[in-house]
């Protein structure tokens, strides 16, 4: 498998976990609570790496401390992820959630990308992005109207 391929395969995995985490994540916080379910989720979450993580020895673990402080915020943004979708999803269905959380992260993801923050690569915004961009949002208004 080309290294293009495996990034494809990898990125598609990464956005059906996602549509698939929000229904169930939101199932769990409609008979326990929002709070509850975030922690359910992240806890699971915890297990699965640990597991992993004990068979390395650990890895890396221990220089977390060499990570840049505002690094470390990516927990916090992936429980915001987790409560939104547990928020949105009995609210107005799992396909307008996740339409929402998709239009936020390319929105955020371009300007990430454009200014090249946080290390990645420099790509500005032109024309042809912002365009997509702009259907996206088209496409986010007329999934929530309809």
């Amino acid at each position: 498998m080309s290294n293009l391929a495996l990034i494809v395969v990898i990125g598609l995995a990464g956005g059906m976990a996602v549509a698939l985490q929000a229904p169930l994540a939101s199932a769990i916080g409609q008979r326990l609570g929002m709070l509850e379910s975030v922690f359910i989720v992240h806890l699971g979450g915890l297990l699965v790496v640990a597991v992993p993580l004990l068979l390395m020895g650990g890895g890396r673990l221990a220089q977390w401390q060499t990570v840049p402080p505002l690094n470390l915020a990516a927990g916090v943004f992936g429980v915001a992820v987790v409560a939104s979708t547990v928020f949105t999803v009995p609210r107005i269905g799992a396909a307008a959630a996740i339409v929402l959380i998709i239009t936020g992260q390319l929105f955020i993801a371009a300007m990430i990308d454009h200014f090249g923050l946080f290390g990645v690569i420099l790509k500005p915004l032109s024309l042809h992005r912002f365009m997509g961009l702009a259907l996206v949002l088209l496409g986010a208004w007329w999934a929530l109207r309809h």
